[in-house]
């Protein structure tokens, strides 16, 4: 027999009816969830102990921007409701890491952090802090040691934290966006290659449009950008070094050559040519050096995504009559269609998690679309006129393409949406954008 202390043998009741009351849930977010409302976030303007100056603004100032940025990237995920730093009250350093949680009434999620420097060149450090309200504890913290003018990479950091904790999935802000710039009347646009943080912010033009640039794709380890060059009668495959400013030839040929892609570990470029009336996908070193052919089927093949472990290639054939989606090993071997729709289906990309094919379907309208690799569950996830090239973000959960307006003074533009197809927003560009390429998350 089991004998019971007497002290312990009356908390025992307590404490079985304290199990019995069911623990409150921790605070999350279901990014499959289209009904669920959103998640209310404060976000104050990080304080300072010492308002002193950098080549970026005073810290004081940084804390109000660098909140402001946290507040707009969670904003434009479509999950989360934040309130910035306008719209509530300011906060003491004391408070940085003891909330006073009476005082944040109807949020359910608080954000609070520190910007210190020693001033001048001096690097800065943010401080960020992510708490639940109700059960009034701490859920994260992270601290980010940057040079001033890196300021908005701290505050993306920072949006990457709260939006991991919170959903449970990787996070895509703290990233970078490629794409054509186009200008002036649609019989002579000028294309510039462009590159921009997540946001729109830190916008760059690579090129000067004295030579029509297409199809830019970030290398995996971010160094550089690979695109497509048209000038006079020549077509040229070009790596750009974004450090160095500088770019080496890959390819060029009097052929048409376009929708050059890198493998996933930045050995090789695919890209697809057209010969005789025959369009093909050649895959050649990134360094350079004679190409090879993937493909020969009468017709045109183009495209060509790897899959992320680079043992398949996804890409688009019309050899059935009409646009269709094909698998094939990355050495061209075992071609098998996996589309089998209504309507036409182009510009494959294969998700960075490696579980859906997104597209352009082209049924009347060109329309952005996911299905799984073996074609199955096939879903449209927008609804204009001319929607197409997706692009992943470096998480998988949302889609970048460029819209197109109808009529002749119609342009184009950068957009994004989740998997739910419900969260869309476009991008802010200084000009009409086209060919939007999302780079894998910045270190």
């Amino acid at each position: 027999m089991i004998r019971i202390a007497p002290i312990a043998a009356r908390l025992l009741p307590l404490l079985l009816a304290a199990l019995a009351i069911p623990a409150q849930a921790q605070l999350s977010v279901d990014v499959t969830d289209e009904s669920a409302s959103n998640l209310k976030i404060a976000i104050p303007a990080m304080p300072t102990d010492n308002a002193v100056a950098t080549p970026a603004g005073t810290t004081a100032e940084l804390g109000q921007k660098i909140a402001q940025v946290i507040a707009d990237d969670l904003r434009g995920s479509g999950l989360f409701e934040p309130q910035g730093p306008a719209g509530v009250r300011t906060i003491s350093v004391g408070e940085v890491n003891t909330p006073a949680y009476p005082g944040w009434g109807g949020f359910e999620a608080l954000v609070q952090g520190y910007v210190r420097s020693a001033g001048g060149d001096s690097t800065i450090t943010v401080g960020c802090y992510l708490y639940d309200v109700a059960l009034k504890s701490e859920l994260s913290r992270q601290g980010y040691v940057v040079p001033p003018g890196e300021w908005r990479s701290a505050a993306h950091k920072c949006a990457d934290l709260i939006y991991a904790r919170l959903t449970g999935e990787s996070p895509f802000f703290n990233s970078r966006i490629a794409y054509i710039a186009e200008s002036g009347p649609k019989d002579r646009r000028v294309k510039r290659l462009a590159i921009m943080d997540s946001d729109g912010a830190n916008h760059r033009f690579i090129t000067n449009g004295q030579s029509i640039a297409l199809t830019p794709r970030f290398s995996p380890d971010y160094s550089s950008l690979l695109y497509v060059s048209y000038i006079q009668n020549k077509v040229r495959i070009f790596v750009y070094n974004l450090d160095k400013r500088t770019q080496r030839l890959v390819t060029e040929s009097t052929n048409p050559t376009f929708a050059p892609r890198w493998s996933p570990d930045g050995r090789h470029i695919l890209f697809s040519m057209a010969i005789a009336g025959n369009t093909d996908i050649y895959r050649v070193p990134a360094m350079g050096g004679t190409p090879v052919r993937l493909t020969s089927a009468p017709g045109i093949d183009v495209g060509g995504s790897y899959s992320p472990d680079g043992t398949k290639i996804i890409f688009e054939s019309d050899r059935s009559g009409t646009q269709q989606l094909y698998v094939m090993n990355a050495d061209g071997s075992s071609q098998q269609r996996i589309s089998h729709g209504g309507g036409r289906y182009a510009t494959p990309e294969w998700s960075p998690r490696g579980d859906l094919i997104a597209f352009t379907k082209i049924s009347g309208d060109f329309k952005i679309a996911v299905m799984t690799p073996q074609g199955e569950n096939e879903r449209i996830l927008t609804n204009g006129w001319q929607d197409e090239a997706p692009s992943w973000s470096p998480n998988g959960r949302i889609l970048q393409f460029f819209r197109t307006s109808p009529g002749r003074s119609g342009g184009s533009q950068v957009w994004q949406v989740d998997l739910t197809g419900v969260n869309e927003r476009r991008l802010p560009t200084p000009l009409s954008g086209s060919d939007p390429a999302w780079g894998p998350l910045l270190p």
